[in-house]
């Protein structure tokens, strides 16, 4: 029982990491979206 409790727990470890690095890749990702823009606005001016 407690084995299989353990392996439970690492196992929602595991996902719920996996879901937070696609979170952080994604608010980079948009981080240098918003940067490209604004350095293109800055260069027609």
């Amino acid at each position: 029982m407690v084995r299989r409790l353990f392996l439970v727990i690492a196992l929602a470890v595991v996902i719920l990491s996996l879901v937070g690095c696609q979170t952080v890749q994604g608010i980079g990702k948009d981080i240098t979206s918003v940067g490209k823009a604004g350095e293109e606005l800055l260069e027609k001016e």
